[in-house]
């Protein structure tokens, strides 16, 4: 679909107060959502921006299919969790062992007791700073054109693995988003801002995010 058609929002999430130390910081990510938001309010978006103490799991809950929403924080995808005890990330261990969905996500802001206490609490009700796959597959995101979870890079998990990569991917799918941008290991701040304000800037002028991409990537090795 051409973001340039209709009623066209976008939901910008980065540079989440983690209110722990266990997690590092991403400033990087302020100037990534500055600069999309620039380009994307000339383009005549409306935009909401969510960072530090306000980038919460409650407000990605509580979107309502936005033309975009872009994610910029850590994410964690847990190959296998057998032998753990307690809870990992918010969740009861035996039910992550037990189910994929569980053991990947979106750390938000105040995530400090999910990540640092041993009690597990009920996910499908609180709201722990964690964005588990399995709570994302309930985002109403039916009409979403895009989403982009950038900074997903994290020693928090081993990548490789697959299944928790996929897993959160497909939640964001299932709750009917149309197209999904993830970037998984670590880039360069600069890079980033630049791939993305170049993406973003070729989209909203010529409507085919594929293209878009592929452009911003050339532009970035020029």
């Amino acid at each position: 679909r051409n973001p340039q058609i209709g009623t066209k929002s976008a939901f910008l999430l980065g540079f989440p107060d983690y209110a722990t130390d266990a997690v590092p910081p991403l400033p990087g990510t302020r100037v990534e959502l500055e600069n999309i938001a620039k380009v994307l309010k000339a383009a005549n978006y409306k935009v909401t921006q969510r960072m530090q103490k306000e980038a919460t799991e409650q407000s990605i809950k509580s979107i309502k299919a936005p033309t975009i929403v872009h994610i910029a924080t850590h994410g964690y995808f847990l190959q296998d969790v057998k032998g753990a005890h307690g809870s990992v990330y918010g969740v009861d261990a035996e039910n992550a062992s037990n189910n994929p969905l569980l053991r990947s996500g979106l750390i938000l802001a105040d995530a400090k007791e999910a990540i640092t206490d041993t009690k597990a609490v009920d996910i499908t009700h609180s709201e722990n700073g964690i964005l588990t796959a399995y709570e994302a597959m309930n985002l109403d995101l039916e009409g979403t054109d895009l989403v982009i979870m950038s900074a997903c890079e994290t020693g928090l998990g081993d990548v490789k693995s697959g299944e928790g990569v996929y897993g959160l991917q497909r939640s964001f799918l299932v709750a009917g988003a149309d197209a999904l941008i993830m970037s998984l290991w670590k880039v360069d701040d600069e890079a980033t801002q630049l791939l993305m304000s170049h993406f973003y800037s070729n989209w909203v002028k010529g409507g085919n995010k594929e293209k878009a991409f592929k452009q911003a990537q050339v532009q970035l090795m020029a």
